[in-house]
């Protein structure tokens, strides 16, 4: 199976070049502007794959709310162009989402068939991309939450790691519930998808369980054998932020269990993996 990787540089994107047993092709910013329609079209043309992995985003929430033309850009009409590209050399179109399409306002893990709200652009523009996803005649919309891992430590996993490491002070929403989803597992959920021939639809590709920032916070220092009490609790509306948060996040993924048959581990695991490898 041959996989082109749109966005291979980025946390996501990368680990599918750690990949075996497939033929794996990634594209960076630099290999291709996803917001060129026709430049686009002519590299999914040129590589033919049989899985065409959209890991490319505008993730900057706040910056979106003033340019909403650039999010707009990348995480919806370059979905589109993506989407018609596939169907033009017949390959499965892997597009990636977001909890940010919905409000926050729930008491309980998102399904995938409940309504979506964004509240911000960036939520906004990444609905609309699931829906020019959909476009494909083979598709996966995969909805991920609070990655960490890749080769970009820049997750809030890795800063609050690195503060406790530090012995510094980090402050941690102790009200924001999260479904924090290690990359490595999301990559291998996706490849399992694809060799089970599973229909197309809408997934929500995390790990399992859910807890608030100062969960995680704590299971890290318990990790390090660092102190706690390094972690400063804060609020969501105690903070200034230009783009507005889902407070309530978490996402159910009973759904995609179902489809692979097997349970995803949970994030407290994949957390305790993921800090093992920094050392």
């Amino acid at each position: 199976m041959k996989l082109l990787v749109i966005g291979a540089a980025g946390q996501l994107g990368s680990s599918f070049l750690e990949v075996s047993g497939h033929e794996v092709v990634g594209m960076t910013r630099a290999d291709v502007d996803v917001t060129d329609h026709h430049a686009l079209l002519a590299v999914v043309e040129r590589e033919a794959p049989d899985v065409l992995v959209n890991c490319t985003a505008y993730n900057n929430v706040d910056g979106a709310e003033d340019d909403a033309a650039t999010a707009l850009a990348v995480n919806a009409m370059a979905v589109r162009s993506m989407a018609a590209a596939a169907t033009r050399v017949g390959a499965t179109f892997v597009h990636y989402s977001t909890d940010f399409v919905f409000d926050g306002e729930a008491s309980q893990p998102y399904t995938e068939d409940d309504r979506t709200r964004p509240v911000s652009t960036y939520g906004c523009s990444k609905l609309l991309g699931e829906w020019f996803a959909q476009d494909a005649p083979r598709w996966y919309v995969l909805r991920v939450e609070s990655l960490f891992g890749g080769r970009q430590a820049r997750s809030s996993v890795d800063k609050i790691a690195a503060a406790l490491r530090a012995g510094r002070a980090t402050p941690v929403f102790a009200d924001r519930v999260v479904t924090p989803s290690f990359v490595d597992d999301v990559r291998d959920a996706t490849l399992e998808l694809l060799a089970r021939d599973v229909p197309s639809g809408l997934f929500h590709c995390v790990n399992s369980g859910q807890g608030t920032w100062a969960d995680v916070g704590r299971h890290i220092a318990g990790l390090l054998g660092a102190e706690p009490g390094l972690l400063v609790l804060t609020s969501v509306k105690d903070v200034t932020l230009r783009a507005r948060r889902p407070v309530y996040c978490a996402l159910s993924n009973d759904q995609l269990v179902a489809a692979l048959g097997r349970p995803m581990p949970d994030w407290q695991h994949a957390v305790g993996r993921y800090v093992a490898t920094l050392g």
